[in-house]
């Protein structure tokens, strides 16, 4: 954000302003006592477990120039002695401000959802748009209806595009975020059976994740996945023209494909010419990615020799396919998170990795699959027995994975309680030249598997 007195904020976000010089500048809109700085203003949001409002204190100690607070009685403590800016509610003020503030931009803005590679999506579309302009993208997975608000104020005047990840997890959350952010260019990566303990069907995820491209106007572009099979139903709501990039089809292709520990090699197609491109990540799903974002940029005017430049410079979100060495082990952390379909391309892409040994999956729960759960662990476990010479599972909900691989015919599985556990047990069977994958939703704190490896 530019710099913005207090007087602009306060009106831009519809609330009161308590005790200051309505002159002084803040630079940046924070949530979180810890990153606080001079020049912050620090926003306290209330949520299900935990209350903003109760950090004020703690905000100011911190180096907070001014408060945005939705409580009048902690507001009128603190407003004696630090400037406050007091709201009915401090979240409907953030997306009152971010949505004035959106208006300010002059910004080509490229909005990105899907079930799965949204965030590596991002970062590779930053980086081709960032071969000819400035560009502001998401932080880490600030991709809710805190984060997106959160994202648009991180932009500033001299951006010139900007490319923001809008996540869902229930219905109804995608078009209000979608109206935020006004893309005039929309990817939906695919369509799986992440949160479809909320939604339902996957048809239902599509209609919801459609809601993003619906909101791109005529003369805008809507970028689809043409591997995917919910993309037509997606197409026909679209005022906007279709793009499609795909593996096996789409006015953008991909052949040649050849993964290592350095990254991944391909050929794109387009028009009838031929690219060499490469990524500094491993799968074969991660090219897919790829390849929508070389689209987005052929769409801003930037030539493909051009992206293709720009994705092998692209800087991917740690635990997404990271790979770290540990005493002659490559570990492949893909720990972020998980459902059924990024679980089976993380297999695939540990298989179709060159190993002098063993290839070794260890896979946590996968959350937000309601009744849908079972059939989710039965793929993964199918999945790992094809792809996996060992498996290990890590905690109860996870036991179906190995049941599963069991009744495919794998048959060197362990089952362990916890990450510490799984550590322990890799660091006995594990040898130099293994291979090993280590993927489960972000409630399985995988990373920690890692990190007692690294002990």
């Amino acid at each position: 954000m530019d710099p913005l007195n207090l007087k602009e904020i306060a009106d831009m976000a519809g609330v009161t302003l308590f005790n200051d010089n309505p002159n002084t500048l803040l630079t940046t809109i924070s949530k979180d006592t810890r990153t606080l700085k001079a020049g912050d203003l620090y926003v306290g949001l209330r949520g299900d477990n935990f209350d903003g409002n109760l950090f004020a204190e703690e905000a100011i100690k911190q180096g907070a120039s001014a408060l945005l607070l939705d409580s009048p009685e902690i507001a009128a403590t603190i407003s004696k002695t630090q400037p406050v800016l007091l709201a009915k509610d401090s979240l409907q003020a953030l997306t009152n401000l971010a949505r004035e503030w959106r208006a300010h931009l002059n910004i080509k803005a490229i909005g990105i959802t899907g079930s799965s590679g949204k965030t590596s999506t991002k970062d590779f579309t930053a980086a081709v748009m960032g071969t000819r302009f400035q560009t502001v993208k998401t932080a880490g997975n600030l991709n809710n209806h805190i984060g997106v608000p959160l994202s648009i104020l991180s932009a500033t005047s001299k951006d010139q595009a900007a490319v923001w990840e809008i996540g869902m997890n229930h219905p109804g959350e995608i078009a209000p975020l979608a109206d935020l952010i006004q893309p005039h260019c929309a990817i939906i990566t695919n369509v799986g059976v992440a949160h479809i303990e909320y939604m339902g069907s996957r048809e239902a995820i599509a209609l919801e994740k459609g809601m993003l491209a619906e909101a791109v106007p005529p003369g805008g572009c809507v970028i689809l996945n043409h591997d995917d099979d919910q993309s037509d139903s997606i197409a026909v709501r679209c005022l906007a023209r279709v793009i499609r990039a795909g593996i096996t089809g789409g006015d953008l292709t991909a052949s040649d494909v050849k993964s290592d520990f350095n990254g991944t090699t391909f050929t794109v197609h387009h028009q009838g010419d031929k690219f060499t491109a490469q990524i500094p990540v491993p799968g074969i799903h991660m090219v897919q990615n790829a390849l929508l974002a070389l689209s987005a940029g052929l769409e801003f005017g930037i030539p493909l020799e051009l992206g293709i430049k720009g994705l092998a410079k692209a800087r991917i979100a740690a635990g997404r396919l990271e790979n770290k060495s540990i005493q002659g082990v490559t570990y492949m952390d893909d720990s972020y998170n998980a459902n059924p379909d990024s679980m089976e391309a993380a297999l695939k892409t540990l298989r179709d990795m060159v190993s002098n040994d063993h290839r070794i999956a260890v896979l946590g729960k996968m959350g937000e699959l309601g009744d849908h759960a079972s059939a989710g662990y039965i793929r993964t476990g199918e999945a790992a027995a094809r792809c996996a010479d060992i498996l290990i599972t890590v905690g109860p909900e996870a036991k179906q994975i190995a049941d599963s691989a069991r009744s495919k015919g794998l048959t060197r599985i362990h089952e362990t309680p916890d990450t510490e556990s799984a550590a322990r047990m890799l660091s006995q069977l594990t040898k130099e030249g293994d291979i090993v994958l280590i993927k489960g939703s972000r409630s399985a704190r995988m990373e920690k598997i890692i990190q007692n490896l690294t002990k």
